[in-house]
């Protein structure tokens, strides 16, 4: 019984030893989970992780799927930064066109290149820097809002000159100075950069969703105001165009030796009011209209489709208010070609002409 005892305490010893000597086989599934190092002397357990050195899983970025209408917007502002940095340099580098009404053209160029740098700064911000900043949504929309509101109302001065100088034809190149025309410009920039920082300021929704209109994070109720000043601004636009072509009838009847030559001229010049007053109605009165009308539940399929025409006003604002003047035209040539098409009229170029 002894010997049987011993033989049997042997085989036990022997068996442990070879347990402990046998290495740990890293390829073994249950050497992964074991729970107890055997090279500590202490008897306290430890888990022992294990890290791969590659999960396609968990390194996999997602990569947020681009809008094509962004793209859209992103292409026109950068169409209109290219045709209103053209007329800001053709006016700087032109010593000649100081005007008052060429003062009122820089200032819409400005405002037009701003609106465009605002549109590819907007792509910027939503795609390739994170969007969660709220410094940067507020000074994307801060810039847009004063650079759009600012060419508006640029635009609307240029339309009061034109008025004025027919209107008051005698006077007019002595009343309307340019310290006169630089003041209504700065009174005009104020006006829209205190509108801009208005979401700042803290107007604006960021912390209350349900508030919000069709363009986040500006509040509802501030783009009916803003709506509802374009409406205002386009009512006032239309008037003065009326009264324009009413003096310039009455002009080409006065004048009966040139009658039928200001005839056409003045039914030209009305053809071209038109078209300047509908295309400026066509880009923004259904982006201002939807604005009072509709809020951030609306889709947005419907205020992307509002918000490129409104844009694209920015683009032909250089043609109709710069491109057509011969004075900006033969500087252009000039500093093309440096050579002026004999085609070109001679004529100075005044605030009156359409």
């Amino acid at each position: 019984m002894i010997l049987s005892l011993a033989a049997a305490a042997a085989m036990s010893s022997g068996s442990g030893s070879s347990f402990n000597s046998s290495p740990l086989d890293p390829f073994d599934a249950t050497s992964w989970s074991l729970g107890e190092d055997f090279s500590n002397s202490s008897s306290e357990p430890f888990v022992q992780t294990v890290t791969p050195d590659y999960h396609p899983a968990a390194t996999a970025v997602a990569v947020q799927e681009v809008s094509p209408w962004d793209i859209a917007l992103c292409v026109t502002g950068t169409l209109i930064s290219c045709e209103n940095a053209l007329v800001i340099a053709i006016l700087f580098y032109t010593p000649t066109l100081r005007a008052p009404m060429f003062i009122l053209i820089g200032s819409l160029a400005v405002a037009d290149l701003l609106a465009g740098l605002g549109l590819i700064l907007n792509f910027v911000f939503n795609y390739l820097i994170d969007k969660s900043l709220e410094f940067l949504t507020l000074l994307s929309v801060g810039l847009l809002i004063s650079a759009f509101s600012a060419s508006v109302f640029n635009i609307l001065a240029i339309t009061v000159d034109r008025y004025l100088s027919l209107y008051n034809a005698l006077t007019y190149h002595t009343e309307r100075t340019v310290t006169f025309t630089y003041m209504m410009v700065v009174f005009i920039w104020v006006s829209c950069l205190t509108l801009g920082l208005l979401p700042a300021l803290g107007w604006n929704c960021l912390r209350d969703e349900t508030t919000c209109s069709i363009c986040r994070p500006v509040t509802k109720n501030n783009a009916v105001a803003l709506a509802i000043t374009f409406l205002l601004v386009f009512a006032l636009m239309m008037q003065l165009y009326l009264q324009i072509c009413k003096i310039a009838f009455r002009h080409a009847q006065q004048i009966a030796v040139q009658h039928q030559f200001l005839a056409i001229s003045t039914t030209k010049g009305v053809s071209t009011l038109s078209a300047i007053l509908c295309a400026f109605g066509a880009c923004w009165l259904p982006f201002a209209m939807y604005s009072i009308v509709a809020d951030s539940s609306y889709p947005i399929i419907y205020t992307y489709a509002t918000v490129l025409p409104a844009t694209c006003c920015s683009v032909i604002n250089p043609v109709i208010y710069a491109f057509r003047n011969p004075d900006i035209q033969k500087s252009l040539w000039m500093a093309c070609c440096g050579c002026v098409p004999s085609n070109l009229s001679l004529r100075p170029r005044t605030s009156s002409d359409v």
